[in-house]
């Protein structure tokens, strides 16, 4: 089953939700604002993508850090924990696809790709 997290309100997590149910794919949602993110989860997707690809650092909210902030974030450790404490900050939405792939944001020929 594929695995989708991200905030419900966030218009291109609505995108990527509404291509899965167009195209008729069971997923599950994990919403970060309700649910959080665990620091595993974090590490185990910044293996498989980076820190580069899932930190967004053109977000509201990553522009509202201190610079302090950013460049705490510049280690991957320092990223983890910034992503559990802000989970704003992560580039959504996060897709675990069926095939063990991870994807980063919504890119509608990706996800045609991966089916």
């Amino acid at each position: 089953m594929i695995h989708i997290y991200g905030i419900p309100n966030c218009d291109t997590v609505k995108k990527a939700l509404d291509w899965l149910k167009q195209h008729k794919l069971e997923f599950t949602f994990h919403d970060f604002k309700k649910e959080g993110i665990s620091e595993a989860k974090l590490k185990a997707w910044t293996k498989v993508i980076g820190t580069d690809v899932l930190l967004n650092k053109k977000s509201t909210t990553w522009r509202g850090l201190t610079p302090d902030e950013q460049v705490a974030a510049s280690s991957a450790k320092g990223a983890i924990i910034l992503m559990k404490e802000k989970t704003s900050v992560i580039k959504r939405p996060v897709v675990e696809w069926i095939n063990g792939t991870i994807t980063a944001g919504f890119d509608e020929a990706k996800f045609s790709s991966l089916l």
